[in-house]
């Protein structure tokens, strides 16, 4: 006869103080949402906080960041260090909207000095935080990243192919970086009939920033600025 213990069958009841919780994510999408669309049409730059943003990403990201504001766009990053520091700077020197939405984490240093104070949303909850990353950019840009940089990634692509959102340009900025990744999802998601060969399309990779401005371009002189959902 097994002696294995079972599992409760019901919560506990101090637990159930859980629920109140809701209006705290409540009001987090509320200022979130009105903040955000005061701010105007962005796009949202994702990377790696730990790389450096004196080095070639993050100089990359700097110059991504200003010619994005030079079109007329804000900047959204996470507000953190390194990729985000370098983009939320470009968006700066190109006199822009330079957005941070950060995280409380108790080993996060807090937003980097180049977001704007007027643009700053402090956030809880991750889930309402990537809310706001998606739902007011016109287009994401991924530069070289870590978990929550491919979590952002292909959340943006699982929403667009299941038409969640709107279809907006997807840039994965380090052709040999991400290497590994599409090759992956070619001969692995293809081959096996888990993804679509067109799924493909919803992203461009290029090491070229000109390239990727000028992709985001042309795809709005065909489409109109607006929130994604």
């Amino acid at each position: 006869m097994s002696t294995q213990k079972r599992i409760p069958n019901k919560y506990s009841k101090e637990l159930q103080n859980n629920v109140w919780s809701v209006f705290k994510v409540m009001g987090e999408f509320v200022e979130g949402y009105e903040r955000m669309f005061e701010i105007g049409p962005c796009v949202s730059i994702f990377g790696s906080a730990r790389l450096d943003p004196d080095g070639i990403w993050g100089l990359k990201a700097t110059e991504m960041g200003k010619r994005l504001t030079e079109m007329g766009f804000g900047v959204i990053t996470g507000g953190g260090p390194g990729i985000m520091e370098a983009a939320n700077k470009g968006a700066k020197d190109g006199q822009g909207k330079s957005v941070g939405l950060t995280i409380r984490l108790p080993f996060e240093a807090g937003v980097n000095s180049f977001v704007d104070k007027d643009y700053h949303i402090d956030f809880n909850y991750f889930f309402a935080r990537k809310v706001m990353l998606v739902k007011y950019a016109q287009a994401f840009i991924v530069f070289p990243g870590g978990l929550g940089t491919l979590d952002e990634f292909f959340e943006s692509l699982t929403l667009m192919q299941t038409g969640k959102i709107s279809r907006v340009p997807v840039v994965l900025i380090g052709v040999d970086f991400w290497k590994g990744l599409t090759d992956w999802m070619k001969q692995t998601l293809i081959a096996s009939g888990t993804i679509n060969e067109k799924d493909m399309d919803l992203f461009l990779v290029t090491d070229s920033i000109d390239e990727a401005i000028t992709y985001i371009e042309e795809f709005y002189n065909s489409h109109k600025i607006e929130p994604n959902f």
